[in-house]
């Protein structure tokens, strides 16, 4: 059910995201251990009292910002998302929330440690956010990054000479995978730390697809490889 669709705890307004207060009031509201007991510690007492118009699945509706985080933490996928971030690229935001979307392990700015936070739209405080000064530093970390201490690989996206279509290719299960500015793409350097570089193959007349774009097409791509059907999301 979207944020959108009909609920009847969704206040009058038919504009309105998300839901209203907890239906019945606070004797209504779960608790750990049945009625009487203390709040299920994963609720936010403010959000059962007020509604919930953040935009999160309902699984998560009327939950703390840190018991969603816990629990998307217990079945998180094994691939990282990293982007260079040189110029202030606002399509970083977007890549986040994409990144949110398909449960990365994690997100990796590189360069600039202040990145434009508008497009995430607040998915960030659902995530695991890094930074690192440069490529160099991003493959220092996932050199030791993988399981059991291992090297994570780094797949970089662009659609540079000597790359290989995305298309076919057996991306790691666990990996790192390294996008560039909107405008310029990955930098040498960005492209030295790469163990391979995959193009999206494209057949208009474009020269390329926007950042923000090509990453959600390289994560769902390893969602289709990789990914088990995702959990249901019954309503509370």
């Amino acid at each position: 059910m979207s944020d959108h669709e009909a609920d009847p705890r969704v206040g009058a307004a038919s504009d309105e995201v998300g839901v209203g207060p907890w239906p019945g009031g606070p004797d209504a509201w779960p608790r750990a251990e049945g009625p009487g007991s203390a709040l299920d510690p994963r609720y936010d007492p403010e959000l059962l009292a007020l509604g919930d118009r953040r935009n999160v699945v309902d699984r998560y509706r009327y939950w703390t910002v840190e018991a969603v985080v816990a629990d998307l933490d217990t079945r998180r996928h094994p691939f990282h998302v990293a982007i260079e971030n040189w110029a202030h690229d606002l399509n970083i935001g977007s890549v986040v929330r994409t990144a949110n979307a398909f449960n990365a392990a994690g997100v990796h700015v590189v360069g600039r440690r202040r990145w434009n936070r508008r497009g995430a739209m607040v998915t960030d405080r659902y995530l695991h956010v890094h930074h690192h000064p440069d490529a160099d530093a991003l493959a220092a970390w996932a050199s030791t990054a993988g399981t059991d201490g291992g090297r994570l690989p780094v797949v970089g996206l662009d659609n540079v000479p000597g790359s290989v279509p995305i298309e076919g290719y057996a991306v790691p299960r666990a990996c790192v995978l390294l996008l560039g500015q909107e405008s310029t793409g990955l930098s040498e350097q960005a492209q030295a730390v790469c163990d391979v570089v995959l193009h999206i193959t494209q057949h208009g007349s474009t020269r390329s697809l926007n950042a923000g774009a090509a990453a959600a097409i390289a994560m769902h791509t390893w969602a289709l490889h990789h990914a088990a059907p995702p959990l249901a999301h019954p309503t509370p």
